[in-house]
């Protein structure tokens, strides 16, 4: 499964929304390993007044990723987009801080992200936030 999380450094998640990293960096995450495959730069465009449920922002988002065939999307904050966003892949809430800690996360929850993946645009974001 390929995931993107939202980063500004590459080791830690950002504190702002995941619309609003710098980099989402891909990973093919398996039950017994993981690996990097590349940094995507957030080339979306932002707004001079911070419009939060921008429709054009999530647009841009799903749009970053659109030939990388990502399921799921992690970060410690989503806004308003999220309704959007999650119609396209499966988002995950963490709150721990360290990239390398969520990667086993979701490689320990991958039948329950995959279970949601599923669910088409009907489904839910997971809340990881607990583990």
């Amino acid at each position: 499964m390929k995931v993107a999380f939202a980063t500004d450094d590459g080791e830690k998640y950002i504190d702002n929304h995941f619309g609003d990293a710098k980099y989402y960096d891909v990973y093919e995450i398996l039950e017994s390993e993981s690996k990097f495959i590349k940094r995507i730069s957030n080339t979306t465009e932002e707004d001079d007044e911070e419009i939060h449920a921008d429709p054009k922002k999530a647009k841009g988002v799903v749009s970053l990723f659109k030939n990388e065939d990502i399921q799921t999307v992690v970060s410690k904050v989503f806004g308003p987009n999220i309704k959007r966003i999650r119609k396209k892949f499966v988002c995950i809430l963490m709150n721990n801080q360290n990239i390398q800690d969520s990667i086993k996360i979701v490689q320990d929850n991958l039948n329950a992200i995959s279970d949601e993946w599923e669910k088409g645009e009907d489904r839910k974001h997971l809340n990881l936030k607990n583990i």
